[in-house]
């Protein structure tokens, strides 16, 4: 990846983690100047309805700044654009839809068909018994690649 193109991302991931985090300041200000003390019990349950579907986003969010400030660390460290499970190069058309992405499309189409068949050895099992056999966890199974890999555009 050139240094032209590094630079495009780590200034979209830039802005994107700043996006993020102002939408975020804003809900903990609103959060703050809400008052839960509704004389009414439907109000009441409402409001904390309300509030519990923004903290559920702001931590999804959260999560979502941690992934952006791993890709700009594997930017600065070279590694931006280069699968974490081949080490092929992402395709560009691929990171400008996900910036954040680590897997290939093929590699992220196998991490796929591992969950869901795992999800389908697991049907029926009490919860925790399927554990370790989770994709990601313990032994990895590389994926084998099928053809010539795809140019990036």
């Amino acid at each position: 990846m050139s240094q032209a193109m590094k630079e495009y991302f780590r200034q979209k991931l830039s802005r994107w983690r700043e996006e993020i985090l102002d939408e975020s300041n804003d809900t903990l200000q609103s959060l703050q100047q809400e008052s839960l003390h509704e004389s009414d019990l439907a109000d009441r349950a409402s409001l904390e309805a309300e509030r519990s579907v923004v903290l559920r986003t702001r931590d999804r969010q959260r999560k979502l700044v941690a992934k952006i400030e791993d890709a700009l660390r594997r930017i600065e460290n070279g590694t931006y654009g280069l699968c974490a499970e081949t080490g092929e190069p992402i395709s560009l058309k691929r990171l400008e839809a996900r910036p954040i992405a680590t897997l290939s499309v093929d590699a992220q189409e196998m991490h796929e068909r591992l969950e869901k068949t795992h999800r389908d050895d697991c049907a029926g099992r009490p919860a925790g018994m399927c554990r370790e056999m989770r994709p990601g966890r313990g032994t990895a199974i590389a994926a084998p690649r099928a053809g010539p890999p795809a140019a990036d555009t």
